[in-house]
């Protein structure tokens, strides 16, 4: 029972010290995204005014998509894989920025747990927490 309790107490050490998704997430949108998207994701960033075309305000994504946070549309955007096609888009794609770390398993919709960079999966889910 003691080595249960020691070990069970080194485990929630470790967790501990691991950052929760949603913190990962905030903190790669300050660093990232919310100079041209805003602090609350309403598009009206600092950089904003400076660009061609107005940074998307993501708040809406929800209620755009029927009231259901666009999960894999929102990743492949931030990533760059639907962007591919547009060379004068004005968003970067951060893809190689959140390779780094782990991949998670993530069904995106189509019932198939695709392996999903960590990082990208925590941004998404701190924009899904922006939604109005």
């Amino acid at each position: 029972m003691t080595r249960f309790l020691i070990c069970t107490a080194a485990l929630l050490g470790l967790t501990a010290c691991v950052p929760p998704p949603v913190e990962v997430g905030r903190a790669l949108y300050g660093d990232a995204c919310a100079v041209c998207h805003g602090p609350l994701g309403k598009g009206d960033g600092s950089l904003a005014g400076d660009l061609p075309k107005r940074p998307a305000d993501l708040t809406g994504l929800s209620a755009r998509n029927g009231g259901v946070f666009p999960q894999g549309a929102v990743m492949a955007v931030i990533d760059g894989y639907n962007r591919r096609d547009d060379p004068h888009g004005v968003m970067p794609e951060f893809g190689e920025v959140l390779q780094e770390g782990r991949l998670v398993p993530v069904d995106i919709g189509d019932g198939r747990q695709t392996p999903t960079p960590e990082r990208l999966v925590a941004l998404a889910a701190y924009v899904e927490r922006l939604q109005e």
